[in-house]
């Protein structure tokens, strides 16, 4: 069985020491190196072959977002799956992460069970991706005018996903999907839903309800009051899907 190779960077040497422990414990698991800086983790990863990166956010000479940034910039490094590691769950510094490439997001204290777990899950959504050119439902979100620095967008974004594997988790999303959501990005059900709330709003006090309606195929008669969180993601599911399939009969 090929072993998933495991990279650490954080300054803090003594939870380094626990996680390279524990980990290297794992049948599937190997931590094939462990740096305590920015700069010491961009030179390794172009050296070492890695699955999973375990990212803290703040080291010396450069930080965890640096490091992300850096990753972004280079093509053989596309395929590192990073977990960010912070002592700070502040909405904007989970956003940044995530739309610079962060697969997750795992506030410090945390159980090492908890990581092992995260890191399996990463690695089957990975070998599980398909070969794509663009994300539909990035595209459509991104149309209808939803800024992407926002924590709404990522939230979104991460809906629609949710509900294009399940789709009768719109039936329950006070229940399940924002709670959902808030695991994936260690957050509360409740900013999940007040963030959601206000990219819609966004849009509707700025966008141009025209295009949006051009977008969803709605007259703009319907488009005039603001839809709640469940009806606008219903809306964006059924766009995305019907993209898809749009696309799909172009390429037959």
């Amino acid at each position: 069985m090929e072993k998933i190779n495991v990279a650490i960077a954080d300054d803090n040497r003594q939870l380094a020491d626990m996680m390279v422990e524990y980990l290297n414990l794992q049948p599937n698991m190997e931590v094939v190196a462990v740096v305590h800086n920015g700069k010491e983790c961009i030179e390794m990863l172009k050296k070492q072959k890695v699955d999973i990166l375990l990212l803290d956010n703040i080291m010396p000479f450069l930080d965890g977002i640096g490091v992300l940034d850096a990753i972004k910039g280079e093509e053989d490094l596309k395929n590192v799956r990073v977990i960010m590691l912070s002592a700070f769950g502040q909405d904007t510094l989970m956003s940044q992460a995530a739309q610079n490439g962060a697969s997750y997001f795992i506030m410090k204290p945390f159980e090492l069970d908890r990581l092992a777990k995260q890191i399996e899950h990463i690695m089957e959504e990975k070998n599980a991706e398909p070969e794509v050119k663009d994300d539909p439902v990035t595209a459509v979100i991104k149309e209808i005018g939803i800024p992407a620095h926002i924590n709404g967008y990522i939230y979104l974004k991460e809906a629609v996903h949710l509900v294009l594997e399940d789709p009768n988790i719109i039936h329950k999303v006070t229940k399940s999907l924002y709670p959902g959501i808030a695991e994936r990005f260690d957050t509360t059900s409740t900013r999940v839903e007040r963030s959601i709330r206000h990219a819609i709003e966004l849009v509707w006090n700025r966008g141009d309800i025209k295009a949006i309606a051009q977008t969803f195929g709605y007259s703009e008669d319907y488009l005039k009051n603001r839809p709640a969180n469940s009806e606008f993601i219903a809306m964006l599911h059924e766009t995305v899907n019907r993209n898809m399939e749009n696309e799909n009969q172009d390429s037959e």
